[in-house]
């Protein structure tokens, strides 16, 4: 048998995202495909981890993380989400959320079960399952508030399915899942005895007086619940890759292990750098994340509305999805690069979000950029054909 790749290798493209991001520095373009967040990293941050790699503190952490940060990271969940979690034995640091979510389908599913996830997905999750032999099915919501019917979620259960993912807020919708909406998918997974993987990664990123609401504190979703999280978005960090996953100790015992397996650990210094932001950073920072990406939000809509690219204005997240269906093009590629040429803007085709037909008229575009490149995005948007 001649030398090939293994059929998991064959099975995962590139991201469409990563795809843009070098088609838009070949051209000095404005990369609002991928959501690099370039926004400043909090001063507090950045020195205690440049103080930690002059300390010396460049060697391996726990396979779980650096005490500090894992005391620091269930405070936190603590203070906002409501969840108590034991530092020791609950939080596992990883590899960004993307690494947390890894581990916790390699160490909970089996090739074969299937996980229900919502589209518009979050590629990752998808490539994640695909990679471990687990089989993803999807149900629909609808623009423009992303609703999803009962009858959709019911109709794609079977005796296969293991778990359901819930992204809130969403990527690359922006949706913000309700009390309500959490209380039905809460009532499944316990009546079907599934997991739930949550990813929480825009938590702060809420917008119109909207409040993230943690699926875990609901009746009987601690024990199921695979809380995932980063401080990427939070703390602008997203080269750092520091995430983590909270679950309850049957579950996060098993995982580290795997987590040191893949991983090893996450760079000591900048574990030690995010948990002095979180010992320090006043409550008035994170409330003040809203306000602002709300603003960004504002203004990116507003001139993707002007430009003739209607956008589904989210509810949370830094990301919007905007209808490129008058731009030329055969499919939501071509479109994508038409906007690039035409503009310099590099957006996302909703293809990477998308198994159909709705994903060659939609786009995702990032306004999580500092206000420069921001209104400069816009000031292109209006000028544009």
């Amino acid at each position: 048998m001649p030398l090939q790749s293994s059929h998991r290798a064959a099975a995962i493209q590139p991201s469409p995202i990563r795809t843009m991001t070098v088609e838009c520095a070949a051209v000095g373009g404005i990369n609002l495909a991928q959501g690099v967040c370039d926004t400043p990293v909090p001063e507090v941050v950045r020195r205690a981890a440049a103080d930690a790699l002059a300390a010396g503190e460049n060697t391996y952490s726990r396979f779980d993380g650096r005490e500090e940060l894992r005391r620091a990271l269930a405070a936190k969940m603590r203070r906002d989400n409501g969840l108590d979690y034991d530092p020791d034995g609950e939080v596992v640091v990883s590899v960004g959320a993307t690494g947390a979510f890894y581990i916790a389908a390699l160490g909970l599913l089996e090739p074969g079960d299937e996980v229900i996830l919502f589209e518009p997905y979050y590629g990752y999750h998808v490539n994640t399952l695909i990679s471990l032999d687990i089989v993803p099915v999807y149900v629909p919501m609808s623009a423009p508030d992303w609703s999803f019917s009962d009858e959709d979620l019911e109709a794609v259960i079977s005796d296969r399915t293991r778990a359901i993912v819930v992204n809130t807020p969403g990527n690359p919708s922006g949706k913000v899942f309700s009390p309500e909406e959490l209380r039905r998918i809460a009532a499944l997974a316990v009546r079907h005895d599934w997991f739930l993987f949550t990813d929480e990664v825009y938590e702060h990123f809420v917008f119109d007086g909207r409040t993230h609401l943690s699926p875990a504190t609901l009746p009987g979703m601690r024990e199921r619940t695979i809380t995932i999280n980063a401080l990427s978005k939070t703390f602008a960090i997203t080269g750092w890759r520091l995430g983590w996953l909270a679950a309850d100790e049957r579950w996060a015992t098993q995982l580290a292990p795997l987590n040191d397996l893949v991983y090893v650990c996450p760079p000591t210094p900048l574990q030690l750098g995010a948990a002095r932001g979180l010992d320090v950073l006043p409550v008035d920072y994170y409330r003040g994340i809203g306000v602002e990406f709300q603003a960004k939000r504002d203004q990116l809509c507003s001139a993707l509305e002007r430009a003739g690219l209607p956008p589904c204005v989210p509810e949370g997240s830094y990301f919007a999805l905007a209808d490129m269906s008058r731009l030329p093009g055969a499919d939501g590629e071509a479109r994508a690069m038409h906007l690039l040429a035409e503009s310099g803007l590099a957006t996302v085709p909703g293809t990477a979000f998308y198994r159909g037909a709705e994903g060659h008229r939609l786009a995702r575009f990032c306004f999580g950029k500092t206000d420069d490149d921001l209104d400069e995005a816009c000031r292109r948007l209006l000028e544009l054909g």
